[in-house]
């Protein structure tokens, strides 16, 4: 409804100042009422206009001069694919795929989970069968079975390790006294070598499982926190993934999201002409275990009610919250223990109103918290521009003292070069005969350095004499 800058700008640039007596014609009835509007200009949108506008389109190369065919259908590309870049941006932290995903692996996890401890309790049963009455639970048995290994080695210095995995010290006792007088066969190292890599593998998937149902919930919490707060974490993310999105389960009317799950119920039901289901997935929640049996359909189509409210909330408010689910979680209690005592639950409209004053406090409170951190790294955005401007600023100045050291060092260079150059020279024009002169002109040196000049033309003079002998 708000008409965008450029269109609004190029109209105050091509219209006569005169406005009230021109009339446009817009291909587009939304647009012409936005027009209107904003500038009080009248628009007209008709057969005859849209054919006017059919044909600017058509012609529009021949029309604009420098524009090709070519380069019209690159810019319509082009906009298409920015048009939707736009649609498809969304918030990261609100994306429901994780969760339909995550929902999907968890199912799945729970079914190979049981099937593998099933394994391992057959496998291992035939060593030790009188252990699966004991521990009837499958990661405690898989634990269980991988600290035992060979039920002939349990001794009373391993109850204390049975103990902390059984959590019960007269299950644990049991245990020693049953491996005691076992009726199992014996078993090879190999196979139990087997045994304990594949119980551990079990292990360790079922500890992802509970680092999976974890994400689950901190996602959930995210994305659909009234929902979740509402019908719990594990019904929402299926309700969720069964509807295919959050945008679809808010689309949903409120009949639907109660059958949602039962669809091969309610077919054959209309098939057969018999009585249609009255819950589907919502069935996993506890408000209808709770419920009693004539009360289970009521209260179901309750809470279907309040989880199309709920997913309609996480769906298009701008800061999700879980006030609206706490509090319609309240209602359903009201409503349970209205059909059970007939205590009147309060009215929608109080409870709502309560709802919006809570939640805008709490809207406001993340807001100001956004705000807050938004100013800090502006501030921290500022600090690292500055460093940045001073560092480059330094940096000329280090140049040009680098420079100046650098032309010192050459010169100082060169001027060595240049003695050293010199000297040679020197030494070669001088005579032999100035060698004397320059002995005697010499500063008189040091005994030491006497001595060791004496010595060499002691040297000298013997091996003369040793020549002419």
């Amino acid at each position: 409804g708000v008409l965008h800058e450029d269109l609004r700008l190029l109209l105050d640039t091509a219209l006569p100042p005169k406005r009230k007596k021109v009339v446009l014609g817009v291909g587009d009835a939304k647009m012409g009422a936005a027009v209107l509007e904003e500038l009080g200009v009248q628009c007209q949108t008709g057969g005859v206009v849209a054919e006017l506008m059919r044909g600017i389109r058509l012609h529009f190369p021949a029309l604009v001069r420098g524009l090709t065919a070519q380069s019209a259908a690159k810019a319509q590309l082009g906009l298409g694919h920015s048009y939707s870049r736009a649609k498809v941006k969304f918030n990261v932290h609100r994306v429901d795929n994780m969760i339909i995903q995550s929902i999907s692996l968890l199912d799945q996890l729970d079914k190979d989970i049981n099937t593998f401890s099933m394994r391992v309790r057959e496998w291992y049963g035939y060593h030790f069968p009188e252990l699966i009455k004991i521990v009837p639970e499958n990661s405690m048995y898989c634990r269980v079975a991988k600290f035992i290994g060979n039920r002939r080695e349990l001794s009373e210095e391993s109850l204390e390790g049975l103990e902390e995995i059984v959590m019960d010290s007269a299950k644990a006792q049991a245990i020693l006294e049953a491996s005691r007088s076992s009726m199992g066969m014996d078993i090879s190292p190999l196979d139990l070598i087997n045994i304990e890599s594949f119980s551990r593998r079990v292990i360790s998937l079922s500890d992802y499982r509970k680092g999976l149902q974890e994400y689950l919930r901190s996602k959930m919490s995210q994305v659909a926190p009234s929902l979740s707060a509402l019908i719990g974490e594990v019904v929402g993310a299926r309700l969720i993934s069964h509807a295919g999105s959050l945008t679809n389960l808010a689309k949903y009317p409120a009949s639907t999201v109660q059958i949602l799950g039962a669809e091969k119920a309610l077919f054959r039901a209309l098939k057969t002409r018999g009585n249609t289901p009255k819950y589907g997935l919502i069935f996993h929640s506890t408000f209808i275990g709770r419920a009693a049996a004539k009360n289970k359909g009521r209260i179901s189509r309750y809470l279907a009610n309040k989880c199309t409210i709920a997913s309609r909330i996480d769906c298009f408010s701008e800061v999700p919250t879980s006030v609206f689910g706490d509090k319609l979680r309240e209602q359903v209690e009201e409503r349970l223990a209205f059909y059970e005592t007939g205590e009147p639950p309060r009215k929608n409209l109080e409870v709502m109103k309560e709802a919006v004053v809570e939640a805008n406090e709490v809207v406001a409170e993340v807001k100001r918290r956004q705000e807050k951190k938004e100013k800090k790294r502006k501030k921290r955005e500022k600090r690292r521009l500055e460093a940045l401007a001073a560092a480059a600023a330094e940096e000329p100045a280090e140049n040009s003292v680098l420079e100046t050291e650098e032309n010192d060092v050459g010169a100082k260079k060169k001027k060595k070069k240049k003695q050293q150059q010199q000297q040679p020279e020197e030494e070669e024009a001088e005579p032999e005969e100035n060698g004397v002169e320059e002995e005697e002109e010499e500063e008189p040196l040091p005994k030491k350095k006497r001595k060791v000049m004496v010595e060499p033309e002691q040297e000298e003079e013997e091996e003369k004499k040793k020549k002419k002998k």
